[in-house]
């Protein structure tokens, strides 16, 4: 992860603490460590921005309790550091028309590098895909999958997923309802 201690984008923070310093050696993992330097404003400013990130900057200036030419030097700087990926407008799917959403758990014959390089390029190829998570296990993808009905649903598993190189078996799981939808990252006051 980008540290926001070097480059350009530092000379627009002030003070810093550690965004996560973590580590995996107690399972057996090698360890990792994972750092960003963001103060108190910093945070505040992700937490804003995440629950309104249609906000006037002079909007998140007065609620993060800075003015606002310094609040944009921040916000531009968690971009440019990649801490802010994108701003977009969350869809309701069920009112545009998407009624079914399904689960496909994918396994694969072969799972080198390039095959699996492969198919998640094909993935990124289907619009009723909608998220795709490589898995340890016995599943080696899950794909999130979002259509109109069930015959769409059905017509892509079995003419497009099934019949593509590589795999090798398809368990799908229809959603009966959302019980969650929470797409933001936890950050604590």
């Amino acid at each position: 992860m980008a540290s926001l201690s070097n480059g350009p984008a530092a000379a627009a923070l002030c003070s810093t603490f550690v965004l996560a310093d973590w580590t995996l050696a107690e399972q057996g993992f090698e360890e990792i460590t994972v750092k960003a330097r963001l103060d108190t404003i910093d945070w505040h400013i992700l937490k804003e921005l995440q629950a309104d990130g249609r906000m006037t900057n002079v909007e998140l200036a007065r609620r993060v309790g800075i003015s606002a030419p310094p609040c944009l030097r921040r916000v531009r700087a968690l971009e440019e550091v990649g801490l802010i990926q994108g701003y977009r407008t969350l869809l309701d799917e069920k009112q545009l028309g998407y009624d079914v959403t399904a689960f496909a758990m994918v396994g694969l014959h072969s799972q080198t590098e390039a095959d699996l390089l492969a198919f998640e390029q094909t993935v990124k190829s289907w619009p009723i895909v909608r998220e795709s998570y490589m898995l340890s296990g016995e599943v080696d993808f899950l794909l999130k999958c979002v259509a109109p009905d069930l015959q769409a649903f059905q017509n892509f598993i079995i003419r497009e997923l099934t019949a593509t190189q590589n795999v090798d078996s398809v368990r799908t799981a229809l959603t009966i309802r959302k019980t969650k939808d929470d797409p933001i990252v936890p950050i604590e006051d």
